[in-house]
This record gives C-alpha cells, sequence and structure tokens, in this order.
C-alpha cells in the first residue's frame, strides 16, 4: 500500500484489477496502468481523498483499497 499525505491507505489489488481504467477516467494524476495492463498508483498526492474514493467506488470489480488507521 502507498500512504497519502491524508493518512489514508491506497492498494491496488492487482488480482482483481481487469484493466477497465475506470480509476484513471476519474483520477488520472493517481494512477496509471503498468506494462501488465493493471493499475498502479503514480502519485497518491496529486488530488484530494474525495476523488480517490470516487475512483475506488467506480472500481467495478473493487480492486481499489483505501484504509485510514484511525
Amino acid at each position: 500500500p502507498v500512504k497519502n499525505t491524508d493518512g489514508y491507505q491506497i492498494h491496488v489489488d492487482r488480482d482483481l484489477c481487469v484493466t477497465l481504467a475506470v480509476c484513471i477516467g476519474l483520477a488520472p494524476d493517481v494512477f496509471e496502468l503498468d506494462a501488465e495492463g493493471k493499475a498502479v498508483i503514480k502519485d497518491p498526492n496529486s488530488t484530494n481523498i474525495k476523488t480517490i474514493l470516487e475512483a475506488a467506488k467506480g472500481c467495478p470489480v473493487n480492486a481499489i483499497i483505501l484504509h485510514h488507521p484511525n
């Protein structure tokens, strides 16, 4: 998992990711596709947590996992 400045841990479950790229459409500064066509986190601090949460909610296979330790 990658931690952003808001304290959220952001993780992409590569086994669940099916390359639909909804996350990239919703948060293109945060996510990108790697050489295998799987979503990866490129900059977890490039947008607000609300946008990242919307990207996680928009993932049809729930591959984006957010966790706040508090």
